[in-house]
């Protein structure tokens, strides 16, 4: 075992027997033992024998030479004469006492077991709580006497061989120093890192004689004045409106001035982008006194009015979940913020952020070094410790395609959840032991200590800026009033809070402290608190007038796209066809290998059925369809971005858009060659919520990417559905939010089980309102291309949800032609029967959407049924009410209308349909008013477990929806699923 660099920290952990027996192997033979344990041995020696061979009698940084001098074998050489005119030569040392240094590395073995316990352990000592309430006896293994020192002991230096700066100390002195480092108001957690870099940076910022906190009087008084600003806000909002929810801050104004070393700090060190999430408790502060949102704004929206131009419309929002964003500049370096707006789903805004970050990285060519994009989140102690989402998000920082160069998570410990205390409500000692998992270093800092939060969170940024790793800031405060201002928190935590009754404010606290350094006057913090409040005022009166004039939404990256027209508008169609020599170097690009690639046998076999498809033009499957549309729009200057659970090779074995060598898994994407745009496609961590909320930020960020995320199977998107419920259905009504995020959701019955049949189409159907998202269901290559191809080039950006097929991606019947990927071609809402009857001869019309359009083709074909046709409804929302209308009223002798649909009646489309076709219906002029349901009963289950039960579901629904016979259908639905396992295998 060795010892590397200048000093002998890392020996904490070794046997005093151990290092006994390794000194007498040294004292016989120097080369025994390695560089480290001979320039430990050398200097203990020179210790113990005295004041004239102590290092500081030689060059520090010329270690060789301190090394050989300390060596036994040339300590026992006689000095050399001097030479005429030199100073005398040192009398030659005397004789080693081997037993008292091995008494003496003793020592050193306890004083580095002391040391390693205040590192590891010394946080639970620190001076934390600012009401004193916490139960924090210091743990026995902190004091001299648990490492064998006592009495004399205590006053005797030990060899310390450069440890935390010091050549020798008392275990007295030592102990001072310790505990001035690790048990002041900054308690630091960092010995569960790994790698020996980021614990050495952080133990030069920590440890060693005169390392304390310190600011210039100018600083001091920054500080100050930023915590009474803090303070004063939020007393102004209490006085002026009564009652009303603010969540305030009260007892965390600390972090306003730590928030503005963020930004100052990180500016200083490169940072030149900055996105914060953050929960509702102190937001609004941040707001203002951060983000610099004016007061009059903020105060107008307090009485009532809406944050919005009159014209521009949505639902809105309370106060306290709305974002902004800024620019600010320190010493000449300007920032960039943005305050991502969120729900009051706890920590749901925590993969956003991080996926908008990711994005400004991307675009300002950040990815490298992760200098210039900071993402920043700010957190409840409660949720922190509750919410699983903190845990997939710090599972993201590093990972490929992920990463964002390291997060800074500062925690508001208030020491209380809403009426929760943290002994009922985690099972760790702080709410911030989460973070271990990913190694991140944790600041816990006393937030009735300004200066020490700041300077933690300085720490925080220096230590991201070096490693690109998250980092902890966990500051314990209090919360003054209730969970929100109306609150009563005396029923539940009557002790808390009258110890907060009596306890005084940071300001005063931190002002009494400045004017007994000297640094202000008693007139400073009153002036300052007065020229604040005067200034409120001054905006609280021209809210009146206020009255917002432009919304910000189409701003910045969002330039030149705009709110859409009327669903049913002309204005939505796009042409999105490829021009005929992109599509045939697309083709290329698409089924050449590379030389020395050696490729899977089975994808050799799947490149040949392409080539053999662009040769012919006849056969694009579902697979070549979407490359198709990424290549065209990668080409084209488009971004696209797919991220999902096993999305390169794909869940079904079909998109292979990651090509891997057999023989040294090199990875190999073709898509990626293409010039002008960017291609990436990520296998995910298997998480829907995180990276669903990911993808989400990331295309917040970039309306020039199609950003796409896949579930592996469509049922397991419930797994994100606050991200689905709060973002992706209500952010454009709420917060003025459009995004472009397409959800792949692979959807339908082919008797897989109730886990691996349903991607819940009716839960996205029932959120559907006021052109929020758009919901499809298509059912052919082409179509899915022109839907994915459209979704980047009309000029504004919705959701899209899209339920994607199992069975399709390799169906006989769900293919296109080249033609259909060129020229003028576009999406189509609506998809008639290509083996229609005449529409006079039409007497049955089956609607439907999806997979189980094939199946009623198949089986009225097979049974030689000439008066049914067949519809498929590809967009089910914005509902294609008028294009429906115009193709029925061309069926004049109707008689019978049917929804079928796989799923059961209480799932599915049908209850959202309904109304909808019985519009079309009546806008036609058809014969038939109404539409009747064919498919499974309604049930708890969206689908049986069993093959057997699955076909008899299925041969009814089509059986039912056709008039035909129940049992022949049966029957064919069996052979056919023989013959689609044998094509399978």
């Amino acid at each position: 075992m060795g010892i590397e660099g200048q000093d002998f920290s890392e020996m904490e952990g070794v046997s005093a027997s151990y290092v006994e027996a390794l000194y007498r192997r040294w004292s016989e033979d120097a080369a025994s033992v390695d560089a480290g344990w001979q320039r430990y041995f050398g200097g203990l020696e020179a210790a113990v024998a005295g004041p004239s061979w102590q290092r500081k009698n030689w060059p520090i940084a010329d270690t060789d030479a301190l090394t050989a001098a300390l060596d036994p074998t040339q300590m026992q050489v006689p000095p050399a004469p001097p030479k005429k005119g030199a100073a005398p030569a040192a009398p030659a040392p005397a004789p080693v006492d081997k037993d008292a240094v091995a008494r003496a590395a003793n020592d050193s073995i306890r004083a580095m077991m002391l040391i390693r316990t205040y590192r590891v352990r010394g946080h639970l000592a620190a001076n934390l709580d600012p009401l004193g309430l916490a139960q924090r006896e210091t743990p026995a293994d902190l004091t001299p006497e648990y490492h064998g020192f006592s009495g004399a002991d205590l006053d005797r230096p030990i060899y310390l061989g450069g440890t935390m700066g010091l050549e020798t100390a008392t275990i007295r002195e030592l102990v001072e120093i310790l505990k001035a480092n690790y048990c002041g108001p900054v308690g630091l957690e960092y010995m569960h890192i790994v790698d020996l870099d980021e614990r050495r940076f952080l133990q030069e910022r920590m440890e060693g004689r005169g390392k304390a906190i310190e600011f210039t009087p100018e600083g001091k008084r920054a500080i100050l004045s930023k915590v009474v600003q803090a303070e004063e806000y939020e007393k102004f909002l209490g006085r002026k409106y009564v009652g009303t929810k603010r969540f305030g801050l009260d007892g965390g104004e600390s972090m306003i001035p730590a928030l503005e070393a963020v930004i100052k700090h990180g500016g200083q060190q490169g940072v030149r982008e900055i996105v914060y999430g953050m929960a509702h408790r102190g937001r609004l502060n941040v707001l203002a006194n951060v983000m610099a949102k004016p007061f009059r704004v903020i105060f107008h929206e307090f009485s009532g009015g809406s944050a919005n131009p009159e014209d521009v419309g949505g639902s809105g929002d309370v106060k306290y979940h709305l974002g902004t964003s800024t620019d600010r500049a320190f010493d000449g370096i300007s920032v960039h913020m943005s305050l991502v707006p969120n729900p009051s789903h706890l920590e749901t805004v925590d993969p956003v952020v991080l996926g908008k970050a990711r994005s400004i990285q991307v675009l300002r060519d950040d990815l490298a070094d992760h200098n210039q994009v900071l993402p920043v989140l700010i957190h409840g102690d409660a949720a922190f410790a509750g919410q699983g989402i903190v845990w997939e998000c710090f599972g993201f920082s590093g990972i490929r395609g992920y990463n964002t160069g390291g997060c800074i998570h500062f925690i508001i410990n208030n020491q209380v959840g809403f009426t929760t205390s943290p002994q009922f409500a985690r099972s760790s000692p702080y709410p911030s032991d989460v973070a271990k998992g990913v190694q991140a270093p944790i600041l816990h800092v006393n937030g009735d200590d300004p200066e020490a939060v700041t300077f933690a969170t300085k720490m925080a940024v220096e230590f991201r800026q070096t490693f690109h790793r998250d980092v902890v800031i966990d500051m314990w405060c209090y919360r003054r009033f209730g969970h929100n201002e109306g609150d009563e928190p005396s029923f539940t935590q009557p002790l808390m809070y009258a110890a907060i009754k009596t306890h005084p404010p940071v300001s005063t606290l931190y002002a009494e402290r400045l004017q007994g350094e000297g640094v202000i006057d008693g007139a400073f913090a009153e002036g300052e608190r007065k020229q604040f409040v005067d200034r409120l005022e001054e905006e609280f009166e021209g809210a009146k007038s206020y009255k917002p004039n432009q919304a910000d939404w189409f701003a910045g990256r969002w330039s030149g796209l705009s709110r859409p027209a009327d669903p049913e508008s002309a204005r939505r169609s796009v042409d999105t066809g490829l021009d005929r020599k992109l599509f045939d170097a697309l083709g290329r690009t698409l089924t050449t290998v590379p030389e020395g690639l050696t490729i899977h046998r089975t994808l050799g076999r799947v490149l040949e059925a392409k080539r053999e498809m662009f040769a012919s033009g006849k056969g694009f499957d579902w697979a070549t369809g979407e490359a198709l549309a990424f290549g065209g729009l990668v080409s084209e200057g488009y971004g696209v971005r797919l991220s999902g659970q096993d999305s390169g090779r794909g869940t079904f074995s079909q998109r292979h858009s990651v090509w891997v060598d057999q023989t040294d898994e090199r990875k190999f994407v073709p898509l990626s060659t293409l010039p002008h745009g960017r291609f990436e496609v990520l296998d995910s961590p298997l998480s829907e919520y995180g990276v669903l909320g990911f993808e989400y930020g990331y295309a917040m960020a970039d309306p020039k990417t199609l950003v796409l995320w896949e579930a592996q199977f469509g049922d397991f998107a419930n797994g994100a559905q606050i991200v689905i419920d709060q973002y992706i259905a209500a952010a454009e009504a709420k917060w003025l939010r459009a995004n472009g995020l397409v959800m792949l959701l692979p959807h339908g019955y082919e008797g897989q089980g109730p886990e691996h049949s349903s991607a819940r189409l009716e839960r996205f159907l029932q959120l559907c309102a006021g052109d929020n998202i758009q919901v499809a269901n298509v059912t052919t290559p082409a179509n899915y291309f022109h839907m994915l191809r459209r979704q980047m080039l009309r000029p504004f950006r919705k959701p899209l949800i899209v339920m994607t097929p199992k069975s399709l991606l390799r169906h006989k019947m769900a293919v296109s032609t080249a033609d259909e990927f060129l020229g003028d071609t576009q999406f189509r809402r609506i998809l008639s029967d290509t083996n229609a009857p005449a529409d006079e001869a039409v007497e049955r019309l089956v609607l439907c959407s999806g997979k189980v359009a094939y199946d009623l083709i198949e089986a009225r074909d097979a049974a030689g049924d000439t008066g049914t046709t067949i519809v498929r409804i590809e967009q089910l929302y914005p509902f294609p009410g008028e294009p429906l209308a115009k193709r029925i009223s061309r069926m004049p002798n109707l008689k019978d209308v049917v929804w079928a649909q796989e799923e059961p009646k209480n799932n599915g489309a049908w209850f959202f349909v309904e109304p909808l076709i019985e519009e079309a219906l009546a806008a036609a002029g058809a014969p038939v008013s109404r539409a009747r349901y064919a498919g499974r009963a309604a049930a708890a289950s969206p689908a049986t477990g069993l093959m057997k039960r699955h076909q008899a579901e299925q041969g009814a629904l089509i059986a039912d929806a056709l008039g035909h016979s129940v049992r022949d259908e049966i029957r064919r639905n069996r052979e056919s699923d023989k013959k689609a396992g044998k094509a399978a295998s």
